[in-house]
């Protein structure tokens, strides 16, 4: 089960095998530990990136001692940095725009809306999943997450069962709603910009992702209390330039999406052109207050000091912890043993199954290495399987892992276990629908 955890070179640039000595035995075993630390994080209260982070340290000490001097290791351990590079500015600049939300009470006034309508429990957990699935193909899952996962907890106040069904419906949601979309995912977005599917091709995944999702949204429903929740008994009053900072998060989305499509330039790049907006505000609001003594002066930089740091460098240790592995020649074995030895289907069947347990972006990084020879529905196939798979369990995708943040004493690992069955059986039910439909 371990072996497919080699997922970030290429089997081409392994200069030797050693996944069957103790370099690599020892390796196995150091990740292992460390991830056993990141599941059980609600009960030995240790937060998830620093296992991870630890472990990575020790796995490329492991690598080196396998490899000797004669090898420059500089090298490699800058092709995994680079890979997790991209992936930390795209998530810090969402992150930072999501709080400079929050800190103008964005989701709070969203809250109070909801809950002033009437609706109950029950009304609001639809209402959630269903701006999830319709926000992420749009923004990406991770931030639509972050987004919702903020009002179910505003919402839920009070309701800790609530608050760790309504994420674990958002998780569900926005990883399904991800999946038929290139900008939805980063798993999509590797796969589109490594042109293996065309952009109105996506479009194929949308009925077999919401079945993912609806099946166990239902069979969360019936757990949900009819109650409604308690009204908001004071005002909300929005921050200073609250319009502003949403025009300026939808720029920069649309800024991403443009260096992407249009310029062929990573997303990422226009990520950090829309931070460059919002910083620009902040300077626009401290010359304001300064001369013209209007408002007040914001410093922009005090948003990005607050984003969840501990998602990030969990992303980081887990790519560099499996980036170590893949060294140790375990990319090569995994491509042997799933595409040639399980066939097709089913290895991308598995690509789901190992989504869950290592987060689906470093498993789609193993799989565009391997470069399977596969066609459009089969590379669609495993788009659908590694974006639901992730969503069977906290870990599995960048959606849970920055909601765990978001709502940690109620959403755990161990809460999102319980409807591992259900969400599975969704999962199945999606790949089904795939199959009937082609």
């Amino acid at each position: 089960m371990l072996s497919p955890l080699a997922l970030l070179s290429n089997a081409s640039e392994i200069v030797g095998d050693w996944t069957q000595t103790r370099y690599g035995y020892m390796a196995l075993g150091v990740f292992c530990f460390a991830y056993l630390l990141v599941v059980a994080e609600d009960l030995v209260r240790l937060r998830k990136s620093k296992p991870v982070i630890l472990a990575s340290g020790f796995i490329w000490i492991l690598v080196s001692l396998a490899h000797g001097p004669d090898v420059e290791m500089n090298e490699r351990v800058a092709h995994h940095v680079s890979d997790f590079t991209e992936l930390f500015l795209f998530l810090m600049v969402a992150m930072t725009y999501v709080h400079a939300l929050t800190e103008r009470r964005i989701f709070m006034k969203l809250n109070a809306i909801l809950v002033g309508s009437g609706a109950s429990l029950r009304t609001l957990f639809w209402a959630t999943g269903c701006l999830a699935f319709i926000l992420s193909p749009i923004a990406d899952n991770m931030t639509t997450a972050l987004v919702l996962g903020s009002v179910v907890v505003t919402v839920g106040r009070g309701r800790p069962r609530f608050i760790a069904i309504g994420c674990i419906n958002v998780v569900v949601s926005a990883n399904a709603g991800g999946a038929f979309s290139p900008f939805g995912d980063i798993t999509t977005l590797m796969v589109w910009q490594a042109q293996k599917v065309e952009t109105m091709q996506f479009l194929a995944i949308f009925i077999p992702a919401l079945i993912s999702w609806l099946i166990p949204a239902i069979a969360m429903h019936f757990s949900i209390p009819k109650r409604k929740p308690e009204p908001v008994k004071e005002e909300i009053i929005l921050g200073q330039g609250w319009l502003t900072v949403i025009l300026l998060f939808m720029a920069t989305i649309l800024t991403a999406t443009l260096f992407h499509s249009v310029l062929g330039l990573p997303p990422f790049l226009g990520m950090m052109m829309g931070l460059g907006y919002y910083f620009m505000y902040g300077y626009w609001c401290r010359f304001r207050s300064t001369v013209f003594k209007k408002g007040k002066p914001m410093d922009a930089l005090e948003n990005v000091a607050h984003v969840e740091w501990d998602t990030l460098l969990f992303f980081f240790g887990v790519i560099m912890c499996v980036g170590g592995l893949a060294e140790l020649g375990y990319l090569h074995l995994a491509s042997t043993s799933m595409y040639e030895g399980l066939g097709t289907f089913w290895a991308n069947v598995s690509v789901g199954a190992l989504s869950a347990i290592v987060d689906n972006v470093p498993v789609m990084f193993a799989v565009l290495g391997m470069d399977p020879d596969m066609d459009t529905f089969n590379w669609l196939l495993v788009t659908l399987t590694a974006g639901i798979g992730g969503s069977m369990l906290s870990v599995g995708s960048a959606a849970g892992v920055a909601l765990m943040g978001v709502a940690r004493e109620h959403y755990t690992f161990m809460a999102h276990l319980k409807w591992t069955p259900v969400i599975a059986l969704g999962y199945a039910a999606g790949i089904w629908v795939m199959m009937a439909m082609h």
